[in-house]
């Protein structure tokens, strides 16, 4: 077995990952007026949707601040990262070439829209908060982004929870740490060859899980 997350790791995500349900079934239940009157007790509703909207950065930049955040940072690092096998992947004729990383493609693409959600959501949600201190203008537009964002955000949520119930190797990893040998060699041949031979990428400078293919 190879450590794929670490305990920091793991808990940033299932932390991350709660707060973004309570913000969607909050949210629902705003936004749809036959929830809102099942549910009722609006404004309690309203007021943890806005308590886990603030929340929502924290867990990420505890994380990345703490000393047990080192395998984290690294994997912010790697996810900012493209290589020539990411391209690779990204082509169905050339995908048999790619050796990935610790991550593929889609999860770098899930990531970047992650983050961005966060501070657009955070931003916008603000804004609709504290419309008192705010045009009219500033707010239809902040609406119309919370919105969409929102419903973007559901896409996501449920493609990625449909790709991790898929591969139970991924999801497993994320619940318990560890992948086996057979999958990390299957999956993620370069992040395979890297764990168990640091110095196999060589002295790149490349992060770990992202050096380029050989020629």
């Amino acid at each position: 077995m190879i450590e794929r997350f670490d305990r920091t790791e793991r808990t940033v995500h299932w932390v991350n990952a709660a707060l973004f349900f309570t913000l969607m079934a909050t949210g629902a239940m705003l936004y749809i007026g036959d929830l809102a009157a099942l549910v009722g007790r609006r404004e309690v509703v309203k007021h943890v949707h806005v308590i886990a909207g603030l929340a929502l950065p924290v867990p990420i930049i505890v994380g990345l601040a703490r000393r047990s955040g080192a395998k984290l940072r690294a994997d912010v690092r790697t996810l900012s990262r493209w290589s020539r096998d990411d391209r690779w992947w990204l082509h169905r004729r050339t995908r048999h070439r790619a050796r990935l990383g610790k991550f593929n493609p889609g999860q770098k693409l899930n990531a970047t829209f992650v983050g961005a959600a966060i501070i657009v959501m955070l931003a916008s949600g603000s804004i609709m908060f504290w419309f008192q201190f705010f045009s009219d203008d500033w707010r239809t537009g902040a609406t119309f982004v919370h919105d969409w964002f929102a419903f973007l955000i559901w896409v996501m949520v449920i493609g990625h929870i449909g790709f991790a119930l898929s591969d139970r190797g991924s999801l497993n990893a994320m619940l318990h740490g560890p992948v086996t040998d057979a999958w990390a060699k299957e999956k993620r041949p370069r992040w395979y060859s890297e764990s168990v031979e640091p110095d196999a990428a060589g002295d790149t400078g490349i992060p770990p899980g992202e050096a380029a293919t050989p020629r």
